[in-house]
């Protein structure tokens, strides 16, 4: 199954994982989280299967117990 390379801004990205904006970024420049997509000079957005996977692998891992 192909990925998927749908787009989702700032706001969809914190609205699904639940983190703020401030960690994000933060978690993207440490390389703990998927590496934003420039879309203009002023806008950028997140592919969502790369945000689905890093959400998915938050889960496994709290599983098991790391």
């Amino acid at each position: 199954m192909q990925a998927s390379n749908n787009i989702i801004r700032l706001p969809r990205t914190i609205q699904k994982t639940e983190l703020s904006r401030s960690t994000i970024y933060a978690l993207e420049k440490a390389g703990n989280f998927p590496k934003k997509i420039k879309l203009s000079p002023r806008t950028m957005g997140f592919l969502e299967h790369e945000v689905d996977a890093w959400i998915a692998d938050r889960v496994a891992a709290s599983r098991m117990g790391v």
